[in-house]
């Protein structure tokens, strides 16, 4: 796997490690609240293999390793110890990063999040891995309808719902298939137990890719995890991005 992942580093104050999503991007995923979390904390975003300026992995993503990689980073960039604010994937990779290194990991804020993909999201990471390789602009239209939130796509006029599809058509990284396996992979169930740091989970309460179900399963595995639910679909930084900061800030603020 490719290592020294590259890397945004941007604010000051206390240390704030992000993990992003499949398919995704730091930039991608937490753009939209980027600039006001740098605001009060330092802020590092390492980009996935594939994803970014960071190269495509010649073989398969392992949980253990990006997590271990993420921290690797957070604590080359200055920071000895940190809170995670992970997005869909990107939960699985701060609940690993905090069991093999629980002296670094102060907090995790877990976001559209899973400890395992229920039956619902194995058939969507199979039509998504199956598209990869096909028409990247049927892919674009299965994952706009799957992570969208119905309130927010019925918003969208005919001119914006296409614009969107080529947008995330163009935006599909390289690493997406090493990604997508590795979702596949994820179980951290019997980890839950063990998080002994404050925790906020935050579900996408409208989300049909990620179901609400499965961040209150991780709610409800973590001992004294707080569970907040945003109106929004996956897509929570597209959607709802100020509801979402809110409710970060507030954990941030008393953890």
């Amino acid at each position: 796997m490719t290592k020294h992942f590259a890397h945004v580093v941007r604010g000051s104050g206390p240390g704030l490690l992000l993990a992003h999503g499949a398919g995704g991007t730091v930039a991608g995923n937490f753009g939209p609240i980027l600039d006001d979390l740098a605001r009060t904390h330092t802020v590092v975003g390492p980009d996935y293999p594939g994803s970014g300026d960071t190269p495509r992995s010649a073989t398969p993503l392992e949980l253990d390793a990006v997590a271990d990689e993420l921290v690797a980073v957070a604590t080359d960039a200055g920071l000895d110890r940190f809170a995670i604010l992970g997005y869909s994937l990107g939960t699985a990779v701060a609940v690993r990063a905090a069991t093999r290194h629980p002296g670094r990991v102060t907090a995790l804020i877990l976001t559209a999040g899973f400890a395992h993909p229920d039956n619902r999201m194995r058939l969507a990471l199979d039509v998504w891995r199956e598209l990869l390789d096909g028409d990247r602009r049927l892919l674009a239209k299965f994952l706009t309808l799957a992570a969208t939130g119905e309130r927010h796509l019925a918003s969208l006029s005919a001119e914006a719902r296409e614009k969107a599809v080529d947008e995330l058509a163009a935006f599909i990284p390289a690493g997406s298939p090493e990604h997508v396996d590795l979702v596949s992979s994820v179980d951290t169930r019997a980890e839950l137990a063990g998080i002994a740091v404050p925790t906020l989970v935050v579900a996408t309460a409208l989300d049909g890719l990620v179901s609400p179900a499965l961040s209150r399963e991780l709610a409800a595995g973590i001992p004294g995890a707080e569970l907040a639910e945003v109106a929004a679909g996956h897509d929570i930084g597209g959607e709802a991005p100020a509801d979402w900061l809110a409710v970060v800030r507030r954990f941030l603020g008393r953890s």
